[in-house]
């Protein structure tokens, strides 16, 4: 009945001129059209960045001219660029000059959207064809290219592994200080990271928590570039660095807290399932797991957890996202028993599940 109403041509010129409903009708027009033009958006966001505006524009307004010398593109093209960025609310103006936007002032403050926005070109290029990479069920593509493990489990050089380590440690802080707000680090004597990268969530932890002894586990490569990071955050004394593929090799023992930050939903059940039962093994009694990454049907943010993860994980060849419920049932096959879900204050970016054993 309601598709019905909703799709017949009829009830919908009704809505447009009805006052009752016209406000609905328009809200919902603009759902469809921003569904339709997203791409279109997208770009124009990717343009942004890639020229340096919102950059150039955080030190300060520019005029046109400026921004034409900053960007070296044509005064006609940057006017276009502007007022496509300004719908978006990515810029403004400001009498005869252009500043920060809402928007753009939010995505300044943090730099791993930035990083995510740059190396979606390599997205986009996987989903020109979205039935071709539903079919061939997933990576084969440029995505996948970028995150090697996911098709080559356990390899890992470093000329291989910058890439994906650098976006990673861009876009760990912010989830990092969710998690930090909400779960008592500072209970625990060590904490080790599986799948860790180089180590930015862990000098966000250990600045918070200076007695925690700390531990990274990540490919061997990997964890050097998280030795410089570290040991350049004053941490080298307080860290110790595991090589090894979490796949392959059984996790170092003597943690009484493991942390797997975006780590499980980037792997498909039987390798996810693998891990958890790798990490119950490692922990002593009363020892905790703590999970942070983004989950499918969070409320209000459905449409990041299955359409953008579930495309993501999709083209990058390894994992999907999983519910809460999912990941409990997963734990309790573990071994787990005592499970607890911790609310944080942005449930799209990052939700935590706890689990004791």
């Amino acid at each position: 009945m309601r598709n019905g109403m909703l799709s017949s041509p009829s009830f919908q010129r009704w809505a447009a001129r009805s006052a009752l409903a016209r406000p609905i009708a328009r809200a919902r027009a603009g759902e469809i059209f921003d569904l339709v033009a997203g791409f279109v958006y997208s770009q124009i966001l990717s343009a942004i960045i890639e020229v340096g505006l919102l950059r150039h524009l955080a030190e300060g307004p520019l005029t046109t001219e400026q921004i034409s010398a900053h960007t070296d593109l044509p005064i006609e093209a940057v006017t276009r660029l502007l007022r496509a960025a300004a719908a978006l609310r990515l810029v403004e103006p400001i009498e005869s000059a252009w500043a920060l936007g809402s928007a753009g002032a939010a995505i300044c403050g943090n730099a791993g959207i930035a990083e995510m926005v740059t190396h979606h070109r390599l997205l986009y290029a996987d989903l020109s064809d979205p039935l071709a990479l539903l079919r061939r069920g997933g990576g084969g593509g440029r995505l996948a290219g970028l995150w090697h493990y996911a098709e080559k489990p356990g390899v890992g050089e470093d000329s291989v592994v910058a890439a994906y380590s650098a976006l990673m440690a861009a876009s760990q802080p912010l989830v990092a200080q969710h998690v930090i707000d909400v779960y008592p680090f500072r209970r625990h004597r060590r904490l080790l990271d599986v799948g860790g990268g180089e180590g930015a969530f862990l000098a966000a932890v250990g600045a918070y928590a200076p007695q925690l002894q700390l531990g990274l586990f990540d490919l061997p490569a990997v964890g050097e570039r998280a030795r410089a990071r570290l040991g350049d955050a004053g941490l080298a004394e307080r860290m110790q660095i595991h090589g090894g593929s979490f796949l392959t090799d059984p996790l170092p023992e003597g943690y009484d807290l493991i942390s797997l930050v975006r780590v499980l939903h980037d792997h498909d059940d039987g390798p996810a399932m693998a891990l958890l039962r790798a990490v119950y093994a490692a922990l002593p009694q009363g020892g905790a797991l703590v999970i942070a990454e983004p989950m499918a049907q969070t409320r209000g943010a459905e449409a990041s957890g299955d359409a953008y993860f579930g495309f993501y994980l999709l083209a990058m060849g390894s994992g999907r996202p999983r519910t809460s419920e999912e990941i409990r049932r997963m734990l309790r096959d573990a071994g787990f028993r005592k499970l607890r879900e911790i609310p944080t204050a942005i449930p799209q970016s990052v939700r935590i599940i706890a689990a004791t054993k």
